[in-house]
């Protein structure tokens, strides 16, 4: 028998309808929230592994569809509307009483960074990072990441043109590397690690880190 139950349901938000895809732990102890990047959705391969693995380890994993993505845009809104629809869906976030960690991918990551403090989140899970725009490491982002003013974990890809790791300046957080990756998470059939060894590595990393939270 499966230790996880999923659903899905919509929330209105002042930026439209969310789409909120539960996948719940039998005994949960804290619930992860985790959106898209402006790219894409929720079947970006880092989400669905933490999706798949983090409720055995009393994690409640909550995949986070944007009002844009649900509308069937084809491009994300402006980063204010991006927090707008994030604020949203917090109050359903927290409805189950447990501390919530705030999380996402690229532009679902600088949302969480610049919410967290605000709406109370125990922590940010920030994926693949957008430090910076490629090839234009002049346009940092860093002051989101080194402003979120919670614990904080970033898990980079090793070969992501948005940021690789060395890029990261020193700060109050903690990062994992998993080697090879794009912005993705996706790593070259060249590489040293499979592509389930390096989803392995990022969900392994996220596992100790939520671990040391509580």
């Amino acid at each position: 028998m499966s230790d996880v139950t999923t659903h899905s349901e919509t929330v209105e938000t002042d930026a439209g309808t969310a789409r909120l895809t539960w996948h719940r732990a039998q005994r949960a102890r804290l619930v992860l929230a985790v959106s898209h990047g402006a790219g894409g959705g929720i079947e970006a391969r880092d989400l669905r592994a933490l999706a798949a693995g983090l409720p055995a380890h009393g994690v409640t994993v909550a995949l986070v569809e944007q009002p844009w993505r649900v509308a069937g845009k084809k491009l994300a809104p402006a980063p204010k509307t991006l927090d707008v629809g994030w604020r949203g869906i917090w109050p359903t976030l927290a409805g189950p009483g447990l501390p919530v960690v705030a999380g996402g991918r690229s532009a679902g990551a600088r949302v969480a960074c610049r919410t967290a403090k605000e709406l109370g989140a125990a922590a940010v899970l920030a994926l693949s990072f957008p430090l910076h725009p490629p090839g234009k490491p002049e346009k940092s982002r860093s002051d989101e990441l080194l402003g979120a003013g919670v614990p904080t974990l970033v898990v980079q890809g090793g070969n992501d043109p948005f940021g690789k790791p060395e890029e990261f300046p020193e700060g109050p957080y903690d990062l994992v590397e998993v080697p090879y990756g794009d912005h993705g998470f996706a790593v070259p059939k060249r590489a040293e690690i499979g592509q389930e060894q390096a989803l392995g590595i990022l969900t392994e990393g996220v596992v100790k880190w939520l671990a040391s939270l509580v």
